[in-house]
């Protein structure tokens, strides 16, 4: 701390006598950046321990040292640091904007931006610059958020093997680097588990927020279809589409959920939460919450790894003695979990060839126009034979959206009526048959899976289904937690899944799980780095110091701007 000090002879010389003034147990005021909150966070900016600064600065310093080995962020905002000084000097002269006013969060690369390049994962839109900011990327500025990264993605959020794209390839998993973070927001939850920021915002079409969640040991939320604003995030299907975000804690989960919620004109589906949404979901935050609710637990989605089935049984008789009822052995008709696949494939297919076309419009010129010429430049030579070619998997995806009628046809039009009304009416009659407040599932059947050309003959995922389309094809929330790890360090998660705009009560159950069992842990793949700790004693017992040394205690290191040149674009 003292290096730091400016070369004032009188300050130095002052501050040295008071440190040396100080008895030798008084208390010491710390704050660690592992797993920083943004509650411990702003207790750190409020105690003069810590800048936004300085806060960048540890988190580009975790990047430079561990992003090599997870290659989660496909670019670092060289802006950060400069952003992070204005901040200060604002919470200085004005006072803080809101709780996230100089806390840095990490962006799925298909939320625009209109300072950095949006990609969605895909060569075709490399350096891309939208028009302007998604609508919750304007909200999250607004309240005084640092978008300090985009992070990487299955392609067009399309799928390929666990947060592939042609960017920049794969990402792997914190807690195993053999194993894969699941998709397609893999980028934000394998950054987030690995400290790289505070908060991580995905897209979510069919488990594509669940999935990281429960592959990297984090909090998720799915909200409600309407509840947060799809405009500005490139699509994959509006009728299925959601964003939300990847935590550490509930408690971050619930706070993000508040700075994301509004009536957007721009995106009609947020007309329907008028009156629905609230601004701060925190106060739903009670140990007490599962006390008398009636929670059903969904058994199709069982019976794929018996770790993961041991951990949500243990699950389950937490809850119990939390004061749930637990109302066992829910089950969805079979041929409605059956008749999902087609709805879901013909909605979804069918939308991102119109809606990817109406985003592309958005652009500049020198950016395909429709996926006709998005399917070209992927099947280009210099694409197929570089260091990152499309995905076969979502190169078979695009090919099967391109053949789509146009949304006027009947096939579409009753998948987008029927099979949805199908799947919704039968989840809503099990839950109001069965008095419930909420089903609880495995989010994922199996742990995080095996990278490409890795063979682990432990590894144990047997055939089944998922449950997560259901909540995108119902527009139903729902949000995880974590439920343990299995033996051999594998995060596994927890799901609870309720009605529309229930996000109140589901944060309460997920909140009083979370503190009742505490599973949440870092990897120890990527411990604290030295400097990532940082102290000063309490203000109380600093009575010697005086106005010079508390001044000191503040003082700002010098920014460490290689770090941002070589951090500012990973391709």
């Amino acid at each position: 701390m003292l290096k730091n000090l400016p070369q004032t002879a009188v300050l130095a010389t002052f501050s040295a006598l008071s440190f040396a003034l100080l008895p030798e147990n008084v208390l010491a005021v710390t704050f660690k950046l592992e797993e920083a909150t943004v509650s411990s966070i702003n207790q750190a900016f409020d105690q003069n321990i810590l800048t936004s600064e300085k806060l960048v600065n540890m988190y580009l310093n975790r990047v430079e040292n561990y992003d090599g080995f997870l290659n989660s962020l496909i670019t670092v905002n060289p802006a950060a640091l400069q952003i992070a000084r204005d901040l200060d000097i604002e919470r200085q002269v004005s006072g803080p904007r809101s709780i996230l006013h100089g806390i840095p969060i990490i962006l799925k690369d298909n939320f625009d931006t209109f300072d950095l390049p949006t990609t969605a994962g895909s060569v075709t839109l490399i350096d891309s610059i939208p028009p302007d900011d998604a609508y919750l990327v304007r909200q999250l500025r607004e309240a005084g958020a640092i978008i300090f990264a985009k992070a990487n993605m299955d392609e067009w959020a399309h799928g390929g093997g666990g947060s592939y794209s042609s960017v920049i390839g794969r990402t792997f998993n914190p807690y195993d680097f053999n194993r894969l973070p699941a998709g397609s927001s893999g980028g934000p939850g394998a950054s987030i588990a690995a400290n790289f920021g505070v908060i991580g915002f995905g897209s979510d079409t069919g488990g594509s927020i669940r999935g990281p969640a429960a592959a990297n040991g984090l909090v998720g939320i799915k909200p409600t279809l309407g509840l947060t604003s799809r405009d500005g995030i490139v699509p994959f299907s509006l009728t299925l589409d959601t964003g939300g975000p990847l935590t550490r804690t509930v408690t971050d989960a619930a706070i993000a959920l508040g700075f994301m919620t509004g009536i957007d004109p721009n995106d009609p589906a947020t007309l329907d939460s008028e009156g629905k949404f609230y601004q701060d979901y925190t106060q739903f935050l009670t140990p007490n919450a599962l006390e008398g609710a009636r929670i059903g637990v969904a058994r199709d989605f069982f019976g794929r790894n018996a770790e993961v089935d041991g951990a949500i049984e243990q699950a389950i008789a937490n809850i119990q003695a939390l004061g749930a009822t637990i109302v066992d052995s829910i089950t969805f008709p079979t041929d409605v979990l059956a008749a999902r696949g087609n709805i879901y494939s013909t909605v979804s297919d069918t939308e991102f060839k119109y809606q990817i076309a109406d985003y592309l419009a958005t652009l500049s010129p020198d950016y395909p126009k429709t996926l006709a010429e998005v399917i070209a430049i992927s099947e280009s030579p210099e694409v197929v034979n570089s260091q990152f070619p499309v995905s076969p998997v979502v190169l078979a995806r695009l090919y099967e959206a391109e053949v789509r009628e146009p949304l006027d046809n009947p096939e579409y039009l009753d998948a987008l009526i029927n099979g949805r009304a199908l799947i919704t009416n039968t989840t809503l009659s099990i839950l109001e048959a069965n008095d419930l407040d909420a089903l609880i599932y495995p989010t994922s059947g199996c742990p995080a899976g095996p990278r490409p050309g890795f063979i682990d003959p432990n590894y144990v995922c047997a055939p089944g289904t998922s449950a997560t389309n259901i909540a995108n094809l119902t527009g139903l929330p729902d949000i995880q937690v974590p439920a343990g790890f299995t033996d051999d360090g594998l995060p596994i998660a927890l799901s609870f899944f309720g009605r529309a705009y229930s996000e109140p009560d589901l944060i309460g159950y997920a909140y009083a799980y979370e503190q009742a069992t505490l599973h949440r842990r870092p990897s120890s793949l990527l411990p604290p780095l030295p400097g990532e700790t940082t102290s000063v004693p309490e203000p109380s017992a600093v009575i010697g110091l005086g106005i010079f040394g508390l001044a000191a205690l503040g003082l700002k290191r010098k920014p460490q701007l290689n770090a941002i040149s070589r951090l500012a674009r990973r391709s």
